[in-house]
């Protein structure tokens, strides 16, 4: 689908979409709880949609309601799963992530293979795939994970190797489908916290179920910290415990989740972070509700960031409104922000003098490379922005022209492009606008109510 912008001021109130983030851990929780779990979570996307998908094929009854789900968990522990035979023994020695070596991957499935392998449709949701893998390889299910777009090619690995190394089978990485089975073991793991803080959450869901003790241990810097404390946060809320000192999660095992009956998805901060950033660039005035500001979720440093630029932001406890200023070019550290990258590239060419994008490298394994995607949606509106290796320069006050652009297969790419066509002296069109449907499926349409007036 091909959507055309025109330019035209903003101005107006906008209630901020369910947290991505928040809603699938909630899910994951509440299908491994100990009883129904009622979320209340206005609106789905296609990522919670996939993950959705994948809970109920593993047997999780989900009953859609207006206002969310009611999560009926599903009987498939690792404490029940054992009652029907033993786990299969852990592999020995170090697996290579192409496959094949000490018998840890594709060779290894069909060894360990009782049943035909329960389909996983987890679709481009790296969410999805990232948190159910050691989820199912702790329940000791044989499954089939059938990842779509770029997913199949983004980071796996060092994961992987660790779930081989504690008693799992599976596919190399980029095999579609991609094959788990075996039962994972407790022990001592060590991750690269560098690579994708996914790997991290989708573990720390993982290891109470086991019937031993389990150590994590974080290797190098940690990225995205933030989306870790989220993780945290909702294990917390379904009592499972979970000691950090900051390189070392204690984790112990044979923990049950137990269900706290309703869990509240609070606004999702790095899809309301396109209207604040929309507020700033323009000449109107845009409220975005729905939001709590003591939020755990790292993306409402848009708040702090906008101001820096030189934007006026008013904030109380449920809604932000944000009104345009003298925006001047800043320094940006993106470690723990990188969702925020987008719309802060719109933000930065619009300000005067240079912004500085750093600690983004990440974003070259997402939907699409966020760097390259930015670079080439806004230079061509005009724009003047280089790519360093792991961010961007970004020379401000140079006037968009509008003109013809690729979402690059990207939601996050999409809505910058949008919002950054509403300051631009012509329409734009942007190809493939269709996936903001990935976290916003209802963007264009809160894009129209926010009154935008055709400057022609």
């Amino acid at each position: 689908m091909d959507m055309t912008i025109f330019p035209g001021r903003l101005d107006g109130s906008v209630g901020a979409v369910p947290s991505k983030s928040q809603a699938h851990r909630a899910l994951i929780c509440a299908a491994l709880a100990d009883q129904p779990t009622r979320i209340e979570c206005g609106g789905e996307s296609g990522d919670i949609a996939a993950t959705i998908t994948c809970l109920e094929a593993l047997g999780v009854g989900i009953a859609r309601q207006p206002d969310g789900y009611c999560v009926s968990p599903m009987a498939m522990r690792a404490s029940n799963l054992r009652e029907q035979g033993k786990p299969p023994r852990p592999l020995r020695g170090h697996p290579s992530p192409e496959g094949n070596v000490d018998g840890g991957y594709d060779n290894a499935v069909n060894q360990n293979s009782q049943a035909q392998p329960v389909k996983l449709l987890c679709g481009e949701s790296g969410s999805t795939f990232r948190f159910l893998l050691p989820v199912v390889c702790a329940t000791g299910r044989n499954v089939s994970f059938i990842p779509k777009g770029r997913l199949p090619q983004r980071p796996l690995s060092p994961l992987i190797d660790e779930l081989v190394r504690h008693g799992c089978f599976l596919s190399a990485t980029g095999s579609v489908p991609f094959s788990a089975s075996g039962q994972l073991v407790p022990g001592r793991y060590s991750i690269d916290a560098g690579v994708s803080s996914q790997f991290i959450s989708g573990l720390l869901f993982a290891l109470p179920l086991l019937d031993g003790d389990s150590e994590l241990h974080l290797k190098g810097r940690v990225e995205s910290f933030p989306y870790i404390e989220l993780t945290l946060g909702m294990l917390e809320v379904f009592g499972i415990e979970a000691e950090f000192d900051g390189i070392l999660f204690s984790i112990p095992g044979g923990q049950k989740y137990r269900s706290p009956g309703v869990v509240n998805i609070e606004g999702d901060w790095s899809n309301a972070a396109f209207w604040l950033g929309a507020g700033a660039v323009g000449a109107g005035r845009i409220t975005c509700a729905n939001l709590d500001v003591k939020s755990r979720q790292g993306d409402r440093a848009i708040l702090e960031i906008l101001k820096r630029f030189g934007a006026q932001v008013d904030a109380d406890n449920s809604a932000v409104t944000v009104t345009g200023g003298n925006l001047k070019g800043l320094e940006i550290d993106a470690q723990d922000i990188p969702d925020l990258v987008p719309i802060l590239a719109v933000v930065a060419a619009s300000a005067e003098g240079t912004t500085v994008i750093r600690n983004a490298g990440r974003l070259r394994d997402k939907e699409s490379d966020r760097l390259a995607a930015i670079t080439d949606v806004m230079c061509g509106l005009g724009a003047y922005i280089i790519q360093t290796e792991d961010g961007l320069i970004i020379h401000g006050g140079t006037a968009l022209k509008g003109g013809r652009v690729s979402s690059h297969g990207d939601h996050r790419i999409a809505m910058a492009a949008a919002i950054a066509a509403t300051i631009c002296m012509s329409e734009v069109e942007i190809r493939g606008a269709e996936v903001v449907g990935k976290s916003y499926p209802r963007f264009f349409d809160d894009l129209q109510s926010l009154r935008i007036v055709d400057s022609g």
